[in-house]
């Protein structure tokens, strides 16, 4: 039997709308609990920062590149975690010697799998000379070196969330984040996944653009618009959706060119329609009708893209925070689960989620040189 460990997962989604802290308990393989969570906004200065290093990582050809802005960015993002692991741990009374491992997964600027090239910033190595503890970090890198996607990476953890659950099967996780993605679970297969268009990223974009806000609050200007059905017709145009999995995505692969001379609500409305619909979409290349869509990530805070989802998905949608699990840090928890697999060796990609060859583990380890009567 492996051991079960204490594990701090850190996500910095596509969004980029700052860092998430989730503790669990955990052997590679089941859940034995779940910790606090936590999260750390960016702050704008920050943002602009990482925002800048996404819209020049198209020049990138070398992940391990650096120089210029990236660089810059590399240095926000890790001590962004670095602060984030410390308000956590302040916060709930707990030492870095309490700590057994923490997943790192830093923050992605490029994915290009059909290039074999995938770009997270964030320094492993850094990080754990900051917070005292060991990291396990560059997750991506080995699947897409091995020809897979290199995401969706979670559905190994929503198997186990699920199985947590002891949820009645097939059921469907869906992750809203900057981008899209499911998970399909059923009873006598492998976990199916793939990423299924944008999600908040194209939302997000749009209201900062027209409105200066960060991200549609609650919906709102989505359930103030109208969806213009031809522009909603060309956005679903994209061959992307019509390609049998696995397949994935970067966060800037859609044009917002078809929604350019709408309002900003009718737009917002457009949006949410096309996220729900790309997401109800997925069902074609499941084996069976789910029995319910579980929704997780900052979209499950959306009233209007739950409901559109709902209105097309043929089956009850739900989310994770209904079902008692920490909605917004279901990342997070997954890459402390993702950590702790890594440790032990376990695999973390299969054919059937990245298209990987075969079931294969991945990330790095960075040691912290603290020792462990300093960490106590």
């Amino acid at each position: 039997m492996t051991e079960a460990l204490k594990a701090i997962g850190l996500m910095s989604g596509t969004s980029m709308d700052g860092v998430d802290v989730a503790l669990i308990t955990t052997d590679g393989t089941t859940i034995s609990g779940f910790g606090p969570t936590f999260s750390r906004p960016y702050t704008t200065a920050e943002r602009q920062v990482i925002a800048e290093a996404v819209s020049q990582a198209p020049r990138i050809a070398d992940r391990a590149d650096r120089t210029g802005i990236h660089g810059d960015a590399e240095r926000v993002v890790t001590d962004a975690h670095a602060a984030a692991v410390s308000a956590f741990l302040s916060e709930n009374g707990m030492k870095p010697g309490d700590i057994d491992v923490i997943g790192f997964h830093g923050q992605t600027i490029l994915h290009r799998p059909d290039q074999h090239l995938t770009v997270q910033i964030g320094d492993g190595p850094a990080l754990a000379a900051a917070t005292g503890c060991d990291v396990v970090y560059d997750f991506r890198d080995a699947d897409v070196a091995a020809g897979g996607q290199g995401a969706p990476f979670v559905p190994v953890y929503h198997l186990a969330l699920a199985g947590f659950s002891g949820l009645d099967l097939p059921v469907v996780i869906v992750n809203l984040g900057g981008v899209g993605n499911v998970t399909y679970l059923s009873a006598d297969a492998p976990p199916l996944a793939f990423d299924t268009g944008p999600a908040n990223a194209m939302l997000d974009d749009w209201v900062s653009a027209r409105a200066g806000i960060p991200y549609d609050d609650g919906g709102r200007l989505s359930a103030a618009g109208r969806v213009d059905q031809a522009a909603l017709t060309e956005l679903l145009g994209n061959p992307y959706f019509s390609a049998k999995p696995p397949k994935s995505l970067d966060r800037n692969d859609f044009s917002a060119a078809p929604i350019s001379s709408l309002s900003l609500q009718d737009g917002a409305a457009t949006l949410a329609a096309f996220t729900a619909e790309t997401v109800a979409r997925a069902a074609r290349w499941f084996a069976q009708p789910p029995r319910q869509w579980i929704v997780v990530g900052g979209g499950a805070n959306n009233p209007t893209l739950l409901s559109k989802l709902q209105e097309r998905a043929g089956a009850p949608v739900t989310t994770g925070s209904a079902l008692g699990w920490s909605g917004d840090h279901v990342e997070a928890q997954a890459f402390a689960y993702l950590a702790v697999r890594s440790l032990h060796g376990l695999p973390l990609t299969f054919p059937t989620t990245t298209g990987v060859p075969e079931p294969m583990t991945g990330g790095k380890l960075a040691r912290s040189d603290t020792d462990d009567a300093e960490r106590a």
